[in-house]
């Protein structure tokens, strides 16, 4: 063989191994078994979570009611406002800690604290008792798990990744659901009491909050030959990267969202004692939060198929108008039919604002 000859076999070796090693990523499909695992483990996260959160309403009105009743509902209502700004606060601490050890560690704390601070409130007799369970603890614990969910969510969906946000962020949407009716169940139509029934509600979580340790998990890395490892000069260790705190552009979209999240839980909390001042019966208030949260999830869904197309700023800004002028038209709802037509409207609306503020987030 000529040594010309060797030469094109030479290069069509190294043509072929370098076709071999780019090829499988680049043709892989962003929906796969392994992605459509992390997007349900992920969507039992947010369910346990922000979808707890968003039946606070069922509470707000119980607690008035009940165990708080020498409280106004302003004062009960911090529970609920806490337990989102310590999930807030807590967040950039865990995103710290994800870069570092990834979202198994993190997930097993938020599930445990979760759930303890679940059990923890089925105790509580007195105001510091449950804001410090229910506020606090619960309110840190879910950033362990909202946090590293959605960053592992979107290391596999790149195309398809405001949809893929869109279907987990809707789990939030579906506990707001699913949380006040078990409630409803639990406390009006059984003898159970509120401490069994809030262990249920922990005990119902427990195999969600497994699930999702278990199935979110980072991409597998593809290992490199031997003779790449020898040849690849060793890598330094990353440094954490804060210019983006320099960012005026990233500065204002925070100080926006800061702001349309500052008016946008109050619906949730207050539309059920709403509806008891109007004399409506207490399923009709209960199952109130659960038609909010049902119109947020589509809220959610939807806008993720179109936020791929034309962005989720653009999202984002109609969706916060259209949510001002919904909650103005709040007090202009004095029946069944058009207190039920407005929680229907808000809560689409809603979860546009609240689906394109992730997916904000995310874009940097």
């Amino acid at each position: 063989m000529s040594q010309s000859d060797k030469e094109v076999q030479a290069e069509a070796v190294v043509e072929s191994t370098n076709t071999s090693i780019h090829t499988p990523a680049a043709e892989e499909k962003e929906l796969n078994t392994r992605s459509t695992l992390v997007l349900i483990g992920a969507f039992c996260a947010f369910f346990c979570s922000v979808g707890f959160f968003n039946a606070w309403g069922i509470f707000q009105e119980y607690y008035h009611a009940h165990q708080l009743s020498a409280k106004s509902e302003f004062d009960i209502s911090w529970i609920g406002s806490f337990a989102i700004c310590a999930m807030y606060l807590s967040s950039p601490a865990v995103g710290i800690a994800y870069d570092k050890i990834g979202p198994n560690m993190l997930l097993g704390i938020g599930s445990v604290g979760g759930l303890f601070a679940i059990f923890m409130v089925s105790l509580c007799k007195k105001y510091y008792q449950i804001f410090l369970a229910q506020a606090l603890v619960f309110g840190v614990s879910s950033a362990f798990l909202v946090t590293p969910s959605l960053s592992t969510l979107t290391k596999y969906f790149r195309k398809n990744r405001a949809l893929g946000m869109g279907i987990v962020v809707a789990g939030s949407s579906t506990g707001g659901v699913i949380w006040p009716i078990v409630l409803d169940q639990l406390l009006n139509h059984t003898n159970l009491g509120f401490g069994w029934t809030i262990r249920i509600i922990a005990f119902i979580m427990l195999p969600l909050l497994a699930m999702s340790c278990l199935l979110v998990r980072n991409p597998a890395v593809i290992q490199s030959s031997a003779n790449e490892k020898d040849q690849a000069p060793a890598a330094a260790k990353p440094k954490a990267d804060l210019s983006i705190i320099k960012n005026p552009a990233f500065i204002l979209c925070c100080a926006g969202m800061a702001i349309a999240n500052l008016g946008m839980f109050s619906p949730f909390f207050y539309v059920s004692s709403y509806a008891a001042s109007l004399n409506m019966s207490t399923s009709f208030t209960f199952y109130l939060i659960s038609i909010v949260n049902g119109a947020s999830f589509f809220g959610r869904i939807l806008p993720g198929i179109l936020a791929d197309r034309y962005g989720c700023f653009n999202l984002l800004s109609s969706a916060a108008l259209a949510s001002g002028v919904v909650a103005f038209c709040w007090t202009g709802a004095t029946n069944v039919a058009g207190v039920t037509v407005w929680a229907l409207a808000y809560g689409f609306a809603s979860g546009v604002s609240r689906f394109s503020i992730q997916g904000v987030y995310r874009q940097y």
